[in-house]
């Protein structure tokens, strides 16, 4: 491992880190049209993105550092399971946003709602169901952000910078925090927009260049998946059980089809996702970008296999602090095979691409803040420019959250982050999808299964412990009740959750509480740029062509 700095690597990322930084402040003034005084100027880019614009911001905000480093991580550490399950996950989620996102951006356009929480709020009349779903978006977004941040760490450390206290350590990543904080603030959804094209293109080419190269530098893909059957089948001395699966056998099925699907289920439900799709300028932009995101699940596919190919090369994932880590997989695995400069390139590619999600992930949760708990319980008459005000602030505060959960939580499997937050995040699919197509559930009741899942997730969550760092929030999969099935617990508290919400409806609904007041209008659900009362926007971003026409 290094101990020195490469210097050749430290002024790439340097220079590329600069060149992001220039766009992200000047953003602030990029095709605006209007000042940044509004949330949906600062927080949703004036609501114009067209599908180009768009399918650069969206693979900027679901295709992460967690891509980069913690996927092809779990496939070193432990295979297929805890890692290839997001392969399918994003083929998986692409039908389901087809079908219901383009709902949501209707009822947002013709009721101004800028955060899931608004559409909750005004669909179900409570506010008490509006703060709970706003609670868990930024509670949620926090080890997201956070995991953009273990990204950052490893590439850092893997080219030598750091010590072993803890100051030196994180400094540079908090340099970069301090720089990512500034130009978010002052250009809001904008900044990770601009930057987004050189993040994608960035990844492109690193990964279109060691796909071809480290085969043939590694003996090609039979030796490759060799060793990494090799490894998972070999026992690990600490538990006694094969080291991680090469291939799922029948006792992982449970474990593999549940993680895919409940992160599928999960994905948009998470603040920057719906910010993303309200920045668009129409529906058809939402089922467009729904057609032809899928591309980046074939970039991700190979992404995973890095894992494999870090194996053969026989990485060293030791950090600074003599402990093994297996985030440093990928970032090791460049430096060892590749020449400096170009390592840096791919380094580079790891920090932008961690900086555009924790920018989109940090303004979403920022806007939940404003308009769901500050306006809604502090300052009901606050302004659009105290909104955009507000959100600016709470977006800073939204990072130094994510800090702590850098702090505190086990990182030598960084993916458990992401999958901590699916947890807590899918607890908002009732309401939200749900009221996207019926207004039968009760808003008490969505409460109650909100609250029960809430709990059973967090608490079960908290009882696995990883055998090696013997620390609790181990990992994400536990029996389902009554089996001996390991299941992703995001998918048993939705479970829970539903039912809860089943049976509570029927009981309020036969006792007659009331249901709260639906401020939305069924035509709402299919309104379009164009329509009455949805605002008229000019198409920014993209050139597309003309705005559409008022009618």
């Amino acid at each position: 491992m290094n101990t020195h700095v490469d210097w050749v690597q430290l002024t790439i990322v340097i220079i590329i880190f600069a060149a992001v930084t220039v766009m992200g402040f000047m953003a602030a003034r990029w095709r605006r049209t209007g000042a940044l005084e509004s949330l949906d100027e600062w927080g949703l880019g004036g609501r114009g993105f067209g599908t180009f614009i768009t399918w650069f911001l969206l693979g900027g905000d679901l295709y992460t550092a967690y891509t980069f480093v913690a996927v092809p991580a779990a496939m070193y550490a432990t295979g297929a399971v805890s890692g290839f399950f997001a392969v399918p996950y994003t083929i998986v989620v692409y039908p389901i946003i087809f079908v219901f996102m383009s709902r949501l951006w209707s009822v947002a356009h013709r009721n101004g709602y800028v955060t899931p929480a608004d559409f909750v709020g005004g669909r179900y009349g409570s506010r008490g169901l509006s703060l709970a779903v706003a609670v868990t978006g930024i509670l949620a977004t926090m080890p997201y952000i956070a995991l953009q941040l273990v990204g950052m760490q490893a590439v850092f450390e893997t080219m030598g910078l750091g010590g072993s206290n803890t100051l030196a350590k994180d400094l540079p990543l908090l340099i970069a925090f301090a720089v990512l904080a500034a130009y978010t603030y002052s250009s809001g959804l904008r900044a990770p927009a601009m930057i987004a094209f050189v993040k994608d293109g960035l990844i492109y080419l690193v990964i279109g260049v060691a796909i071809i190269y480290l085969p043939h530098v590694l003996g090609g893909w039979d030796t490759i998946f060799d060793a990494a059957k090799t490894k998972m089948t070999t026992p690990n001395p600490t538990t006694g059980k094969p080291t991680g699966a090469f291939i799922p056998g029948a006792s992982g099925y449970s474990a593999y089809w549940t993680l895919a699907l409940g992160s599928a289920m999960a994905l948009f439900m998470y603040p920057h996702s719906v910010t993303a799709v309200l920045s668009t300028k129409n529906r058809n932009v939402v089922r467009r970008n729904a057609a032809i995101l899928p591309a980046y699940s074939l970039l991700l596919g190979l992404l995973a296999l890095l894992g494999f190919m870090a194996i053969t090369a026989k990485v060293n994932v030791k950090g600074l602090d003599g402990l093994a880590n297996p985030q440093l997989a990928i970032p090791r695995l460049f430096d060892q095979e590749f020449p400096s400069w170009f390592a840096g390139i791919a380094f580079a590619a790891i920090a932008v691409g961690a900086l555009v999600p924790a920018a989109i992930m940090s303004i979403a949760a920022a806007n939940l803040f404003t308009r769901n708990i500050y306006r809604d319980f502090i300052k009901r008459d606050a302004t659009p420019a105290q909104e955009a005000k507000v959100s600016k602030l709470a977006s800073l505060v939204v990072k130094f959250g994510a800090l702590i959960f850098v702090l505190a939580m086990d990182k030598t499997i960084a993916l458990n982050l992401q999958l901590l937050g699916g947890i807590w995040i899918l607890q908002t699919f009732p309401a939200i999808v749900g009221g996207l197509f019926t207004r039968w559930f009760h808003r008490w009741a969505l409460l109650a299964g909100w609250a029960v899942a809430m709990v059973y997730g967090t608490i079960t969550a908290y009882r696995v412990v990883n055998p090696a760092t013997k620390k609790h929030f181990g990992g994400s999969l536990s029996n389902f009740p009554f089996t001996d099935k390991q299941v992703y617990i995001a998918l048993t508290s939705f479970v829970i959750n539903l039912l809860v919400v089943i049976v509570l409806t029927l009981i309020f609904r036969a006792l007659k509480v009331a249901a709260g007041v639906d401020s939305t209008h069924p035509t709402d659900y299919v309104a379009d740029a164009g329509d009455p009362g949805v605002k008229d926007l000019p198409d920014i971003l993209d050139g597309e062509g003309a705005a559409p026409a008022k009618a």
